[in-house]
């Protein structure tokens, strides 16, 4: 995004802080509300752990990557390829075992294939996230043996609106001097409801405490910024629906562009674009069996181009994928109510030059499931299955590859995934809940699991698949406890995943030739037993009512993971983590202060090593206006208030030495609801 187009986007900003009457807005609780739309029974199931990210607390911790925002809620970490690529890690997982959402369809990009590729979605247009896990979890896939996360917008109007309404938002500062704004507009007359957005954000490179880049065990100059790791990126949407009292049928189309460097490579840039048009609709008290049938259906575009210093194009990769889900709730039987659904996604998948490890591919499923919850007394039963049938193609080598061969010839696999979960929750008392839960997930491998054969520059690696990979298949068991009496509560989890086929990136001891005289070693795709487990912790507590309401928390989280075949840990597991936070509010005011500890991540995988200990103290601030007709509210973050050097357990270790976290930096933003 230019000059000239950052500053036309602020005047609208400016612009539309002045439009409509307001909207009504969600209230801001005295505690968080967990509000899962994920769920199609339509309300929190009480017998999954979940979380959500709402209203001020999105808005605090919004950040640059979806990874990023997500960032130490319970059990939840971030990849950290640089300050440009990092998907969301859950209990210790990542990649294809977290399904990631797009208002509950699938998204479509090249993130799980690479490290350093970002996810196709900018967390300044988002509304809400929610974080799912349990039955509800296992409608969306066998690759949601982690969990799911669903970004949720309102690009299709979901309720009628009359006269003019959204929100605006600016943002400038942070460790890497963003410039960023977002502008969404929602209207109405009647039956017809229209949303309209648009975004850009700007970033230079990541600045940081002084420290001495590490690449392929060799020093580099010290240095106080993340080379090669500034971004630019915006997008829009224009969407539509028709809407009554029994549901809404509508139609949005999006654009998302982002242009940032790879840390790993100083002259490389990775130019991406993403469109999409999506189709969503309900239909709500209906006769007969089913009252309500809801329907998803979207065609994605995606590609990202690798440019070098002059601008020339070394690697290209393409999808195109589409998805299709309808779900039928059925009404009550007995105590039973619950929904019925089926699924098709397709994905077809290219790359082109220089760094194409992976043939022309495509993937395409289709799943049927159901998920039913019942009430006994104090009692919640919740249950669900899911069936799939996968088909994985690979186009081999082509006529043009005919003199250099590296794919073999045309294959194809087939899979037939089967899952199932059971969870159930006892309140004994009514401030007491206790939760237990079981499942079984199997996931098809994904196509470069099965059939890359060359060299990955993001891991400095050759990587291997395997055609001969079967499903991937998981066994969990969790338990809860839970308190809760007003703004008060504390909640503990426990779970234990052991995976009698994981499919892991193993060394083989082999090396390949990188050019220029280099070697890499050599990793394949291989079936391994795993085993995770972990404990998860988070508590509230309201100390002080008046004259100044005064909340202290509590957040932590710890999981081991073990490669049972060798006894060798599993490779980028997050270390135990503790979070505190005191949040002081009176009036329009409200100040907070956060203390983000890391312990010492020494149970590494072989070739990896370990990481230090930190301990980054953070404080925020936020300020609501006493405007009338609008809710303005200026918010100000002092991030890493120490300017501690922080290095991420969770990133590989070809990226770990030369981007470590932000320094100390001060982000200011203003936001106004219209």
């Amino acid at each position: 995004m230019s000059k000239s187009s950052f500053r036309t986007l602020a005047a609208l900003l400016a612009a539309g802080a002045a439009a409509g009457p307001a909207l009504a807005q969600q209230a801001d609780g005295d505690s968080e509300t967990i509000v899962v739309t994920g769920n199609p029974l339509g309300r929190e199931a009480l017998a999954q752990p979940a979380a959500s990210l709402a209203g001020d607390a999105l808005l605090q911790r919004r950040a640059g990557t979806l990874g990023d925002t997500l960032d130490g809620l319970p059990g939840a970490a971030a990849s950290r390829f640089g300050p440009n690529s990092s998907r969301p890690v859950m209990r210790g997982l990542d990649g294809e075992r977290v399904r990631l959402l797009d208002n509950g369809g699938a998204t479509v990009d090249a993130s799980s294939l690479s490290f350093d590729h970002a996810v196709a979605l900018d967390p300044l247009v988002v509304e809400r996230i929610e974080l799912l896990r349990g039955p509800a979890a296992l409608l969306y896939g066998g690759n949601a043996a982690a969990g799911v996360v669903n970004s949720i917008d309102n690009r299709i109007p979901r309720v009628a609106a009359d006269g003019l309404g959204g929100r605006a938002e600016l943002r400038v500062g942070g460790a890497a001097d963003e410039r960023s704004g977002a502008l969404a507009l929602d209207g109405g007359q009647g039956g017809l409801a229209w949303h309209a957005d648009a975004f850009g954000r700007q970033t230079a490179d990541l600045r940081t405490p002084r420290f001495v880049p590490m690449q392929g065990g060799q020093a580099l100059p010290a240095a106080e910024r993340v080379r090669n790791s500034a971004a630019e990126g915006g997008g829009g949407a224009l969407g539509v629906s028709a809407v009554d009292e029994q549901g809404y049928l509508g139609l949005a189309v999006d654009r998302y562009d982002n242009r940032y460097g790879v840390t790993v490579e100083p002259d490389v840039l990775i130019d991406m674009r993403r469109e999409r048009l999506a189709l969503a609709g309900e239909r709500r008290h209906l006769a007969g069996w089913f009252d309500t049938l809801s329907l998803n259906a979207a065609t994605t575009r995606y590609r990202h181009q690798e440019l070098d210093a002059g601008g020339a194009v070394g690697t290209t990769f393409s999808s195109r994928g589409e998805d299709f889900r309808l779900q039928a709730h059925h009404v009550a039987l007995g105590p039973w109510r619950g929904v019925l659904g089926v699924q098709a996604e397709g994905l077809r998948f290219s790359a082109l030059g220089d760094e194409a490890f992976v043939p022309d591919t495509r993937t395409r499923s289709q799943a049927a499931f159901v998920l039913e919850e019942a009430q006994f007394g104090a009692w919640q039963v919740q249950a669900a299955v899911r069936g799939e049938r996968v088909r994985v193609d690979s186009a081999g080598d082509d006529a043009a590859a005919a003199d250099a061969p590296r794919f073999g010839a045309a294959q194809s696999r087939r899979f037939s995934p089967a899952s199932a979960s059971l969870a159930a929750t006892w309140r004994p008392a009514a401030d007491w809940s206790l939760g237990w839960s079981a499942g079984h997930a199997e996931r098809a491998p994904a196509f470069h699991e099965l059939y890359a054969n060359g060299l990955h520059v993001a891991t400095a690696a050759f990587e291997r698949g395997d055609p001969t990979l079967g499903t991937e298949r998981g066994d969990n068991l969790g338990a809860s406890v839970g308190w809760q009496r007003g703004a008060d509560h504390l909640k503990l989890d426990v779970y234990r995943t052991h995976f009698a086929r994981f499919i892991a990136l193993a060394a083989t001891g082999e090396t390949a030739d990188a050019g220029g005289g280099e070697t890499v070693p050599v990793y394949r795709f291989t079936p391994v037993r795993a085993r995770l487990q972990g404990v998860e912790l988070d508590g509230r507590w309201r100390v002080l009512q008046q004259p100044w309401r005064l909340d202290l928390s509590l957040v932590g989280d710890s999981v081991r993971a073990t490669n049972l075949d060798d006894g060798q840990p599993l490779p980028r597991i997050a270390p135990a983590r503790l979070r505190l936070g005191a949040d002081l509010a009176q009036g329009a005011w409200t100040l907070g202060l956060g203390l983000r500890h890391a312990a010492r991540q020494d149970r590494v995988s072989p070739g990896d090593e370990p990481t230090p200990s930190s301990s980054v103290w953070n404080l925020w601030a936020s300020w609501r206006l006493p405007l009338a007709d609008q809710r303005v509210t200026a918010f100000v973050r002092l991030d890493n208030l120490g300017n501690r050097l922080v290095y991420d357990a969770t990133a590989v270790p070809t990226i770990r030495g030369l981007a470590p976290q932000g320094g100390r930096s001060l982000l200011a933003g203003l936001r106004v609801d219209l």
